[in-house]
């Protein structure tokens, strides 16, 4: 089956072709970093607008490039949640409404799902089950994923993501938007041990997270520091949410029994996190496993891919016209095995 994946949730707009057969045909994103560095983070009106501008065209664009018309679909895939109501809006109409002048079916999407799964898009996939490591912007959680559908909530921040600690970091020491990126390259120049940071709830029993007070904790060394230590404080960062995110990824193999590591979101293509996963989880007989690089941030292939994988397991399709909704608030668990 010859799907369309469109991603809106944020400030990225992503069109994918996949093939249920043959994979990916072609994929293409556009990101909104250029307009919102002037505000120093994501405008929820301005966002909206510019997936307005850009779906159609990337549209037209993925579907050239896959050599296929709009006939040729049996489906359009779109990200129903979480995400901006304004963006969301955005993907979810143009879905509905091409699948409606098709006669074919629009299938929403979980827009962590997607992230989650987007990992059996690599040359060397994982297995079920796994536990899947989702970090990004807005969020950082465990999640145990036994089967499709099927996922048990492990652990997750209590306050700020990790993504958006990389980011509010950032933003503390002049750094442009988004900060995450900029961030780990300044820690490139730095060295460690120059300064100390804490790692929250590293200790902690349970699979819970917390990123605020580390935020703060630099806010305090950055006050007093001057710009030539910044490279210090930054690596001293990197290595801190790296030893939590690492340490947690063990306790939660652990406490599942599972041998495989899966890590998805924004956060995932950090260098320093991915090598740190890597030497930590082989010492414990464990595997790591990371979408393609280009795929960790949002992007329309994985959930064309989702929706690929939800069709193949037998979700039922729906060819009803009539209103649709999305979910900005939308909990992963609460989705249902198929």
């Amino acid at each position: 089956m010859l799907l369309l994946g469109i991603e809106s949730s944020c400030d990225e707009t992503g069109l994918a072709v996949y093939d249920t057969l043959q994979g990916l045909l072609a994929d293409a994103l556009h990101s909104q970093v250029a307009m919102h560095d002037a505000y120093g983070g994501v405008v929820p009106e301005l966002a909206s607008r510019d997936h307005i501008r850009r779906i159609i065209p990337l549209a037209r664009q993925v579907l050239a490039e896959a050599k296929i018309q709009l006939s040729d679909l049996d489906a359009i895939a779109y990200t129903a949640g979480p995400g901006l109501a304004g963006a969301l809006l955005v993907g979810a109409s143009v879905a509905e409404s091409l699948a409606l002048a098709l006669t074919i079916p629009a299938i929403p999407i979980h827009h962590l799902e997607g992230h989650l799964l987007s990992p059996l898009l690599a040359e060397t996939p994982p297995t079920l089950p796994f536990v899947a490591l989702l970090v990004s912007g807005g969020h950082t959680q465990f999640m145990a994923v036994e089967a499709l559908g099927n996922y048990t909530l492990l652990g997750e921040t209590v306050d700020d993501a990790a993504g958006e600690a990389f980011d509010k970091t950032a933003k503390l020491m002049g750094l442009p938007y988004p900060g995450g990126p900029a961030l780990s390259k300044l820690a490139e120049q730095g060295q460690l041990g120059r300064y100390k940071l804490p790692r929250p709830m590293l200790h902690s029993d349970d699979l819970e997270m917390s990123f605020s007070g580390l935020k703060t904790a630099v806010s305090l060394l950055v006050r007093d520091a001057p710009a030539v230590d910044y490279p210090h404080i930054a690596i001293e960062f990197q290595e801190a949410v790296a030893d939590v995110l690492s340490t947690k990824a063990l306790r939660s193999l652990a406490s599942t029994g599972y041998t495989q590591l899966v890590v998805a979101g924004g956060v995932g293509a950090n260098q320093r996190l991915r090598t740190k996963l890597i030497e930590r989880c082989s010492k414990r007989g464990a595997q790591v496993f990371f979408p393609p690089l280009r795929l960790c941030t949002d992007n329309g292939a994985m959930i064309a891919h989702a929706a690929g994988l939800r069709l193949a397991a037998g979700t039922p399709l729906d060819l009803s016209a009539g209103s649709f909704s999305v979910k900005p608030r939308w909990d992963l668990s609460s989705l249902k095995p198929i």
